[in-house]
């Protein structure tokens, strides 16, 4: 499983996140203490809003541990909105387009979690595709395709709605080729002015989601798991919850599949 951290408030240096904490992001990248494999050496990537509506992003397939890059740039870098990843594969090859965040215009996304029978449903999934969004996908992740099938569903005009469909397709689409339906999204995605997160499983066992005030002014951070040991900061969010993080603070919401064919 991979580890992820997400802000949005004052801006702030992607190293508070990233480098500087006891617990960091890096940190965790060689010693995660709540997932299933403590090591995520697979890659990492950044993607942060400033000036222009698309976010800037630089990913690798380095660990996240031996990029000195990735240290200088998050020094540098400061931004009021920023996903940060680093990742254990379970679907797709060690290179760089199978890295998070992925970003389709001003939209950026990452997962931690896994779609079980994914080789199984991926040709439906690519099938249900506009033509521009099935030439925008680059890699061979499930969180990519799952990304640009949320795009596809509307997660532009409504993104937890958005999200929730495709979701419940993926759902769907495995029973239809008698898979066992098994999802497990904990998820971060942003259009850069909100930023969104859900934690969902259908096995009721997703992949865990923690947020804490930071920055001041309405100022959240979203994590995989704790960044320091201030164990009263930390908020544990539920399974089947959805946030929205905007000026007004953090907005927790429930969050429940929306199967399209029985809502028509």
């Amino acid at each position: 499983m991979c580890r992820w951290a997400a802000y949005r408030g004052n801006p702030l240096y992607l190293e508070d996140l990233v480098s500087s904490p006891a617990h960091s992001l890096i940190e965790q990248s060689h010693c995660a203490s709540r997932a299933k494999t403590a090591t995520n050496g697979d890659g990492f990537g950044i993607a942060w809003y400033g000036d222009h509506p698309e976010p800037g992003r630089y990913r690798d397939i380095l660990p996240a541990w031996s990029d000195c890059n990735l240290r200088s740039l998050a020094r540098q870098i400061r931004s009021p909105l920023f996903l940060a990843h680093v990742r254990a594969a379970t679907h797709g090859a060690t290179r760089r387009d199978n890295c998070h965040p992925f970003v389709h215009r001003n939209w950026s996304f990452m997962h931690n979690g896994q779609i079980a029978g994914f080789d199984r449903i991926r040709r439906r999934m690519e099938a249900l595709l506009s033509d521009e969004l099935f030439e925008a996908r680059s890699g061979t992740t499930d969180s990519e395709l799952l990304f640009l099938l949320a795009l596809q569903m509307g997660l532009e005009q409504d993104p937890i709605g958005g999200m929730s469909k495709a979701i419940a397709t993926v759902e769907c689409l495995a029973r239809e080729h008698e898979v066992s339906p098994l999802v497990r999204f904990t998820a971060a995605f942003s259009d850069g002015t909100s930023l969104y997160a859900v934690r969902y499983a259908t096995d009721n066992r997703p992949p865990t989601l923690y947020a804490a005030p930071m920055g001041g002014n309405a100022g959240y951070c979203l994590v995989s798991e704790p960044l320091n040991d201030d164990v009263d900061a930390w908020v544990e969010i539920a399974d089947g919850s959805a946030i929205m993080v905007t000026d007004a603070g953090l907005t927790t919401f429930s969050f429940v599949p929306q199967d399209m064919a029985k809502a028509a």
